[in-house]
């Protein structure tokens, strides 16, 4: 009884196709925007969480907690200021202290941003739990001009080993200062490993200050008095100054000793932060426009069930006499109450099922330029629990919604269906 009372109500349905259709696709738009806002969420908190472990602190100049975690480990914004060699090494050189990993950001390549750091990075830099950096391709940057591509680099500029490439001055897309004079040559390509690792290009800090050194205060050399890449070599390339670092302690129980230390250092003006507290401070900060973006997709979802109601209650009064004639053939007034709430039930769950394939396409479309722009990393994976939850939550609730038109069908009375009115 149940397959004649689907059939029939598919049957109906395809008599309404185009009313029909248009019912699935807005409620295929609600659940895709609910789920999509959803994922983002979820992914983007996962792959914040997984860019930087075994780190205890961040060492940058003075500025606001989330804004130093951002540009140090994120690639995301710009530091207030820079840390001068000597506070970094007067700060490495404490006993607590097990590693650093000093950081030289301010330069890009075709978009890519452009680190600077030392083989420390390499050695010491933590990931996803405890995960290493490992290399696909070559070896760490030996030369001064040797430089080393995320996966992501190498895979959407085609680069291979052994290739030149021309570093930027400044973080923008287009460039028109290039430090075309000092090239640099790809010796590795590291293992992709879905962090703005993937989207970094790093090279030595020694290679930044080579490519700055001809430079005043900000500005290119004039031409003909650059210095050539050769002679650069021959010259003291030891930092002066450095973005930010990370440290790691011999134990944790010195963490917030060292961080009083930093906080309130006398020759500079520093801030130390520690990872995870950070990231709690950016959740606690999007908490609430998360919270207010899943509230208006709930809202559109339901404004899509009260639109599928609205057409079924709209074309009511002119299928009576499709009710009538199956009422003089039999059927039973629980009967049409099923097919009511049967169309009900198909047109969310067909909707529903919309919605999950718009938004993996919109996934597969919109993850690499998210990764991109903000460095946050979608991953496409297959519906989960949550998902559906969701989906029977819109199925469910199309059933307690479409109780209504068919509790209308149910008290109509076979002499009202054959019934003109004029």
């Amino acid at each position: 009884m149940t397959g004649t009372i689907l059939r029939l109500a598919l049957r109906s349905l395809w008599n309404r196709r185009v009313t029909a259709l248009l019912t699935v696709f807005s409620i295929a738009i609600s659940v895709a925007l609910l789920l999509g806002v959803d994922r983002v969420r979820t992914e983007a908190r996962a792959s914040f969480s997984n860019t930087i472990s075994g780190t205890d602190l961040i060492v940058g100049a003075r500025s606001g907690d989330i804004n130093l975690l951002l540009y140090s480990v994120f690639r995301i914004g710009n530091a207030t200021a820079n840390i001068s060699w000597e506070s970094f090494q007067d700060i490495a050189s404490r006993r607590e202290v097990a590693w650093t990993i000093p950081i030289s950001l301010g330069d890009s390549h075709r978009g890519f941003r452009v680190m600077g750091t030392n083989h420390d990075y390499f050695e010491h830099y933590r990931f996803a739990r405890d995960r290493k950096i490992t290399f696909a391709e070559g070896r760490r940057f030996e030369d001064l001009f040797d430089a080393v591509m995320g996966a992501d680099v190498a895979r959407t500029l085609g680069y291979e080993l052994g290739e030149q490439i021309i570093i930027a001055h400044g973080i923008g897309a287009v460039s028109f200062l290039q430090h075309d004079d000092k090239p640099f040559t790809i010796t590795g390509i590291l293992e992709r490993t879905g962090t703005p690792i993937d989207r970094t290009v790093h090279v030595s800090l020694e290679a930044i200050e080579a490519i700055h050194i001809d430079w005043q205060q900000g500005a290119p050399p004039m031409p003909g008095r650059q210095i050539p890449a050769e002679e650069v070599r021959q010259m003291d390339l030891q930092p002066t100054e450095i973005t930010a670092f990370l440290v790691g302690l011999q134990s944790r129980m010195a963490i917030f000793n060292l961080q009083r230390f930093i906080n309130s250092y006398r020759p500079e003006a520093l801030s130390a932060v520690i990872p995870g507290v950070a990231l709690q401070q950016l959740w606690e900060l999007v908490g609430v426009v998360e919270v207010a973006l899943l509230a208006i997709s709930a809202f559109v979802v339901l404004a899509g069930l009260l639109g599928m109601l609205t057409a079924i209650l709209t074309s009511l009064n002119e299928r009576r006499r499709e009710m009538a004639i199956l009422r003089s053939v039999g059927a039973r007034p629980w009967q049409l109450f099923a097919l009511m709430v049967m169309e009900a039930v198909v047109l969310a769950a067909v909707g529903v099922l919309a919605g999950f394939a718009i938004l993996y396409a919109l996934l597969l479309a919109a993850a690499p330029l998210i990764g991109n722009a903000f460095g946050v990393f979608i991953s496409i994976a297959a519906p989960g629990s949550w998902d559906a939850m969701i989906a029977g939550l819109v199925v469910g609730a199309a059933f307690v919604i479409g109780l209504f038109p068919a509790f209308r069908a149910y008290r109509n009375a076979l002499s009202d269906g054959l019934t003109i009115r004029v």
